[in-house]
């Protein structure tokens, strides 16, 4: 089985620093890690390739510095990484990203694609679904569990928020992956040696200039953006009951859900 596992670049959530003046995310010296959800489709996919055979290619779209971060998908046992990456391809939303990388996709030879659900750093779980739609592939979105039941036939338990759904897919096709799916692996000192003897296909806007409209593209070709951003707020100390008796107390919390509106 022929499976691309489309990976995002980060910055470690824990550093995150926003510009004040354009309020986008200051990625310059801020340490970055593969997306955890994306992780989680890596090891999906290798776990996949161990039972039934087959290679695992990474794909991701970003700065020259991704190339890291595909480096680390092929220390982990994935067998060729594809960066897409251009100056044409800046400040893409999550439309044109998805359009960019389907466009890249199309080179490639594939029966299973896995995305991860959402990135960490903007949490819209859009571009998975989407490079399906533009591929015109069936999708199951959420999935924490995969079983491959026959070479054309896969099975994908759905997670919902009080449920689960069980859904058979056939291939090709695209699943987009939570964390839960699958623990990450550790990159092993020989695939690590490897991963950086090994070639990484770039694919920037001359390559791929065919399968697009530079108006659907880049900044210019995103319909959305970002009007602003910010940091998380710390939380106040609240409110604290002391030496209150139990009927106190609830009379208290209720009074407080009341005043909130949420009761």
């Amino acid at each position: 089985m022929k499976i691309i596992v489309c990976i995002k670049q980060v910055p470690d959530t824990s550093e995150v620093k926003l510009d004040p003046k354009t309020n986008t995310l200051i990625r310059d010296g801020v340490p970055s890690i593969i997306n955890p959800d994306d992780k989680s489709g890596i090891e999906a996919a290798l776990r996949i390739k161990e039972q039934v055979g087959g290679t695992v290619t990474v794909v991701c779209m970003g700065p020259p510095q991704a190339d890291v971060a595909i480096r680390e998908a092929l220390a982990m046992g994935c067998d060729d990484g594809v960066l897409i990456s251009g100056r044409e391809f800046g400040g893409s939303d999550t439309l044109a990203t998805s359009t960019i990388i389907a466009a890249g996709i199309k080179t490639l030879d594939y029966d299973l694609i896995i995305t991860g659900r959402q990135a960490i750093d903007g949490d819209t779980a859009q571009v998975g679904p989407q490079i399906a739609e533009h591929l015109g592939l069936p999708q199951v979105s959420y999935a924490e569990d995969i079983q491959v039941e026959s070479e054309n036939s896969i099975i994908v338990k759905r997670q919902y928020e009080d449920r689960y759904q069980k859904v058979r897919i056939k291939t090709p096709c695209v699943i987009t992956a939570l964390s839960e799916l699958a623990e990450p692996r550790y990159m092993s000192v020989g695939g690590t040696i490897d991963a950086y003897a090994k070639e990484v296909k770039v694919l920037g806007f001359e390559e791929l200039k065919d399968k697009l409209n530079p108006e659907h593209i880049g900044l210019k070709g995103s319909p959305t953006n970002v009007v602003q951003s910010f940091t998380k707020q710390a939380k106040g100390a609240g409110t604290v009951l002391k030496d209150a008796s139990a009927d106190d107390a609830v009379k208290a919390i209720i009074a407080k859900l009341e005043e909130k509106y949420i009761i």
